[in-house]
């Protein structure tokens, strides 16, 4: 009986051994959820001042292209579009936007507000038609430095008057 007695305690050692000791380790919390900065806001349009030639230069070039010029940045949309009809003898200036309204033009020396109609040969631009020889387009070309588009509740452009202005104008009176 003393045999038996033994292989059953050795049997009960070794059922003890098979089961695992308990963890010393503590158990791990569950990971949190990483939050996700929320993005940060864009900042207030800057305030223009009542002087028109403080105003910064809307971003982007003017880029000159046989008969006609595009102001934006690089590879986006233009923004703004000076353009001949030698046919006609006519200049278009068109800028972003859709519904009719009428725009003013401000240069150093000249300030005129102009109609501006949908411009068909440009998709969500609004047109503003000039005669070639019109004495406005030399004002937006040496304005000192810019000429700005305003009006019709759509952003305020400021274009700097680089060349480009008046090589569309030259190309269109010859």
């Amino acid at each position: 009986m003393r045999l038996l007695s033994l292989i059953a305690g050795a049997g009960l050692v070794l059922v003890a051994g098979c089961v695992p000791a308990p963890s010393t380790r503590p158990p791990q919390p569950a990971p949190r959820p990483v939050p996700v900065p929320a993005p940060a806001p864009k900042p207030p349009a800057p305030t223009l001042g009542a002087d028109w030639r403080d105003w910064p230069i809307t971003p982007g070039d003017w880029r000159y292209r046989a008969g006609s010029a595009t102001y934006g940045v690089t590879g986006g949309a233009p923004l703004a579009t000076l353009r001949c009809d030698p046919a006609a003898r006519r200049i278009t200036l068109s800028r972003t936007g859709s519904a009719p309204t009428t725009l003013t033009l401000r240069t150093t020396s000249a300030v005129r507000a102009i109609p501006a109609t949908p411009d068909f040969g440009a998709p969500g631009m609004l047109g503003m038609g000039f005669a070639a020889n019109d004495s406005f387009l030399d004002a937006l070309g040496f304005s000192r430095g810019r000429f700005v588009i305003e009006g019709g509740g759509l952003p305020v452009l400021v274009l700097p008057a680089w060349p480009e202005i008046l090589r569309v104008v030259e190309d269109c009176r010859r």
